[in-house]
């Protein structure tokens, strides 16, 4: 698809002010970490893991946060599987959360701790995220979690859309859930966002997000609304400290806004609330 309506407006790469290292991470590839000017080597600091996508956006999006903060990003592979795969072995996340702290504290010469971790999944990248949620203790350790149109699942049979008698395959869906669960007590902080790209192959991020709302026995909002890069909302959902929020647009260049996004994206889940939900 093609689209020219929407503006889609790109982040200009530019220089940040900061301290750039890598590594050799999983499967070999190159672990990218920026740690901000503004970084004190006397605090805790608010660490981001991105898995997709080039490291210049989670870069920019965590040198505009503030506070004491740094980012490593992660890139694989085009599919969710391999992100999956490599961290269904929990000792494939410690190895990373290990690495990185060595090279933020090798950038600031400094000891290091984190006061809190945040896993962003932009597109294919949410593979990552699963696998790393599925391990109870890793679960207890993320603090907050970022989708970016990146909740897929399959269907089954496989290739078998909806309207065709398929139905969702929710074993990928069961740790987001119960991060969702947490994130509406207050507990986590939960952000996802999805256009309506429909893969055709694979469940949509607009199938996989109702599937979810239905689950947690939540209500779409209908909105119309500007975001960032020139997106237009279409709904909400809010809960807790969970927020669902559903984009138009069915092309590549929809898809791409989303992690461009992640600068105003990220602000906001930071900004989610911490107290529950009452429920019935």
């Amino acid at each position: 698809m093609v689209e020219h309506t929407r503006a889609h407006e790109r982040i200009e790469p530019r220089e940040l002010a900061g301290v750039r290292r890598s590594f050799s991470g999983p499967l070999g590839k190159s672990v990218e970490v920026f740690v901000p000017a503004s970084t004190r080597r006397d605090a805790p600091i608010d660490l981001v893991i991105h898995f997709h996508g080039g490291a210049f956006i989670p870069e920019y999006s965590v040198s505009q946060l503030g506070g004491n903060v740094a980012v490593a990003v992660v890139n694989l592979a085009p599919g969710s599987g391999v992100y999956d795969h490599t961290f269904s072995a929990p000792a494939a996340y410690d190895s990373l959360l290990s690495s990185i702290k060595h090279e933020i504290r090798a950038a600031l010469d400094a000891d290091v701790s984190f006061r809190t971790v945040t896993l962003v999944g932009f597109s294919a990248g949410h593979g990552a995220v699963r696998a790393i949620l599925r391990d109870t203790a890793h679960f207890a350790q993320v603090d907050a979690v970022l989708l970016l149109d990146g909740l897929h699942t399959s269907y089954v049979p496989d290739g078998a859309v909806l309207e065709k008698g398929g139905t969702l395959d929710t074993t990928n869906l069961v740790a987001f859930a119960r991060f969702a669960r947490a994130a509406e007590r207050g507990a986590k902080r939960f952000l996802i966002t999805h256009s309506e790209i429909f893969p055709g192959t694979f469940a949509s991020t607009t199938e996989t997000t109702d599937y979810l709302v239905e689950h947690l026995g939540l209500h779409r909002t209908p909105v119309i609304r500007w975001g960032p890069r020139g997106m237009q909302q279409l709904s909400e959902v809010k809960s807790g400290s969970l927020e669902i929020r559903g984009f138009a647009g069915n092309s590549a260049p929809d898809h791409i806004d989303q992690f461009q996004a992640m600068p105003e994206l990220l602000a906001a889940l930071r900004a989610l609330g911490a107290q529950p939900t009452s429920r019935p």
